[in-house]
């Protein structure tokens, strides 16, 4: 069995000599090449595992080589090696296309892990530790335009280390795309590591990121790893990193661009291997403009920016979606089955929950559902459109007479005629749904069972619409 082969490119003899041993002795094959001209000829003759590159060369950038490679057929992951402190050099490489970086003085040890790291991303699929959820099921279900954009964008980012900053609105489904990219990386044998940064307490923070050694404070009793230590060869996600406090922004920069964090009551520095990925609801942006977050920081995080569409985008995946949902509900029963109308209602709402609101509505309508089928009425959704039905508007008919007194009258809306809208929709909606309970369970002298009845819905779903619209029974 042959052994990977490298190709190196440095104009630096000293330098070029120092690599090409290290990863001899890492027992792989190098080539070695002073300048962009003899990489390329290298490059057309052979296949290499890992390309190795200085970021400036006597003939041009190597910035121009990452650019060729990326544009090729050949997926090999290309590093380039920076300057001591040149961490917008490092950022421009990522952001075209490179794996990887090194800084100078290259440290052996850090070289070592990069290296080894891109070589389980050129092994055959078949190989423990490569990217081998290639080919695997996606947990991202839907076949929208968008979601088979999102996948494809998740594939070509797996196969890099250069940070991502995820966005998209609360309940979008931000974790699921992280771990989907650390499951198709080479990283996907290593722990992925997710931390919601806003429900740290801000004097908790170093402790729990960096670590701690015993003693270090009062309380300290053993010594403790942080979260860059429980990551380490693996995926680190930031979620909501908007919410992290200046100060530890700062500390947080400095574990990025070293590689390195420092335990509390420690007296050096120990090397860590963790790909950042970061997300947020919030436009960080725009918590630059206003001092809320660091721009250097922002610089860091937001390499390669990765947008999660909201589900309103992707009502085509309701269909996939809601099966999904309830047979993980049903866990090992039957899955709830839907009622007549009750995709069409749920893609007539804006869902600003997004999925998270959708499985919440599932398993809500669910303890409202009789006999194992979700209409309708058991979704108690507030702005969707339900198609109407004779038997329904006969029902609603016989329990709509006169407003009862001191009731503001109901708007009544017919195309063409100059009405006044409402102020506020959901005010409005839930005035008119309070008024028409109150009038069925005042028909009924406030006979809960028989109030259901008239109105087309479950018992349980008339019980909660009543302690949602604080109705009470009359005393007396």
């Amino acid at each position: 069995m042959t052994s990977p082969r490298v190709l190196v490119v440095d104009d630096e003899a000293d330098l070029r000599e120092l690599l090409e041993i290290t990863l001899v002795r890492m027992g792989l094959d190098v080539d070695s090449a002073e300048t962009l001209r003899e990489a390329r000829a290298f490059l057309a003759q052979n296949d290499y595992a890992l390309i190795l590159t200085d970021m400036r060369l006597p003939d041009g950038l190597g910035l121009e080589l990452v650019q060729e490679v990326g544009a090729s057929n050949k997926s090999t992951p290309i590093a380039v090696v920076t300057a001591y402190g040149s961490a917008e050099n490092a950022v421009v490489a990522l952001k075209a296309g490179a794996f990887d970086y090194v800084s100078k003085p290259v440290v052996l040890d850090d070289l070592r892990v990069m290296v080894q790291s891109a070589l389980r991303l050129s092994a055959p699929s078949s190989q423990a530790g490569s990217p081998a959820a290639a080919g695997t099921a996606s947990r991202l279900i839907g076949e929208s335009a968008v979601m088979q954009s999102l996948r494809n964008q998740i594939e070509r980012l797996a196969r890099s280390m250069a940070p991502i900053a995820i966005t998209g609105e609360s309940g979008s489904g931000k974790e699921l795309v992280a771990r989907e990219i650390h499951a198709r990386s080479s990283r996907a044998g290593k722990p992925f590591i997710a931390v919601n940064c806003g429900a740290i307490p801000e004097a908790l923070m170093e402790a729990e990121f960096f670590g701690y050694r015993k003693g270090a404070f009062t309380g300290a009793a053993d010594e403790r790893d942080g979260f860059f230590h429980a990551a380490n060869g693996g995926t680190l996600m930031l979620d909501e990193v908007a919410d992290l406090p200046l100060a530890m922004q700062v500390k947080l920069l400095r574990a990025i661009q070293e590689r390195r964090v420092r335990k509390i009551g420690a007296t050096s520095e120990e090397p860590v291997d963790v790909r950042i990925i970061s997300a947020t609801h919030q436009n960080l942006a725009q918590c630059v403009e206003t001092g809320k977050f660091r721009q250097d920081l922002f610089y860091r995080l937001n390499v390669i920016e990765l947008s999660v569409p909201p589900l309103r985008e992707r009502l085509d995946d309701l269909g996939v979606l809601v099966g999904g949902m309830l047979a993980r509900l049903a866990g090992a029963g039957q899955p709830a089955a839907l009622g007549p109308q009750v995709l069409d209602t749920l893609r007539t709402y804006s869902f600003p929950g997004n999925v998270r609101e959708l499985e919440n509505v599932l398993e809500r309508a669910l303890a409202f559902a009789n006999d194992g089928v979700i209409e309708v009425g058991d979704l108690s959704l507030k702005g969707a459109r339900v198609a109407e039905q004779a038997p329904a508007a006969e029902a609603v008919a016989q329990v709509a007479p006169a407003p009862p007194a001191g009731a503001a009258p109901l708007a009544r809306f017919s195309p063409g005629a100059p009405a006044e809208l409402p102020s506020s929709l959901p005010d409005y909606l839930e005035q008119v749904e309070r008024e028409i309970i109150l009038r069925a369970l005042t028909q009924t002298q406030f006979n809960r069972t028989q109030a259901a009845l008239l109105l087309g819905i479950s018992f349980r779903q008339l019980r909660y619409q009543m302690q949602k619209l604080d109705i009470q029974e009359p005393e007396g």
